[in-house]
């Protein structure tokens, strides 16, 4: 499934980042992930935004902070059939509507919600742009998690929400909840975890650490792509370790906004 056209209501679709260095935030994902960038196009009100490219499909989206209140770091979106519809549905369920619904002609209109536990969260109605056309292969998106102090009012929001499913997971030190979607097929086929898995929630180490989505993007080599960031004003936020399935770092960018990448074992 690295390729994908489309995307169904309720499923991760797409990433993107705002950073208040748009330039040094090109070069650096492009040193670390090889991708190449199309754009800056106009989205909103008149954001430059430019398209992350992996073997001519796009991946992820790089975008400049419009603003020093908003805050930096890596957005997930899920595809829903109707931004209005959905963020009514969001704000009955408990969540707070932050911005939206906005349209970003010609790419599709998305509003961004904070759940209940107050992580963000952007809906996304597609226009010409369905989503990302390449996951799940090296330098491309692969998941994103929640982490919260409120596992099982997260979980209840998303199961009303968009029909996720939970289930525990033995993750080895954590146990995590996988959020599946029935009759969803995604993901690979080798992979560690059902292919109907849209998320994972993950329990936060203390309640004080504030809920919020996180991206992990695959990569053909963790500890070269920890070397890249380094070395071209990132951090390593946490060494190339391994996990089950997993190769696994914890990396931020020039601007801090953090992220992961992954190398599945044996491939």
């Amino acid at each position: 499934m690295s390729e994908r056209n489309e995307y169904s209501a309720g499923v991760p679709c797409w990433v993107d980042t705002l950073a208040p260095d748009v330039d040094a935030a090109l070069r650096f994902y492009g040193g670390v992930f090889g991708w190449e960038f199309s754009g800056p196009g106009p989205v909103g009100d008149g954001l430059g935004y430019h398209v992350a490219q992996v073997r001519g499909g796009d991946v992820a989206g790089v975008g400049a902070q419009p603003d020093p209140s908003i805050p930096i770091g890596w957005n997930t979106y899920v595809a829903v059939a109707n931004v209005e519809a959905a963020s009514a549905r969001a704000a009955g369920a408990g969540a707070e509507i932050l911005t939206g619904p906005t349209e970003a002609a010609p790419a599709g209109s998305f509003a961004v919600v904070a759940d209940p536990t107050g992580a963000s969260l952007c809906l996304w109605e597609p226009g010409v742009r369905q989503g990302a056309q390449r996951v799940n292969e090296p330098s491309a998106w692969a998941m994103s998690a929640l982490q919260t102090p409120d596992p099982e009012r997260a979980t209840a929001f998303y199961s009303e929400l968009f029909g996720w499913q939970p289930e525990p997971f033995d993750a080895g030190s954590v146990q995590v909840t996988l959020m599946r979607l029935p009759g969803y097929v995604g993901g690979e086929p080798e992979q560690p975890v059902p292919r109907d898995v849209v998320a994972v929630v993950i329990p936060a180490a203390d309640n004080l650490t504030p809920a919020g989505w996180s991206v992990d993007f695959w990569i053909d080599d963790a500890d070269a792509a920890a070397g890249r960031a380094a070395e071209l004003g990132g951090q390593v936020l946490v060494a190339p370790h391994d996990v089950p399935g997993f190769r696994r770092t914890v990396l931020a960018d020039p601007a801090g906004s953090a992220f992961s990448v992954s190398r599945l074992v044996g491939h």
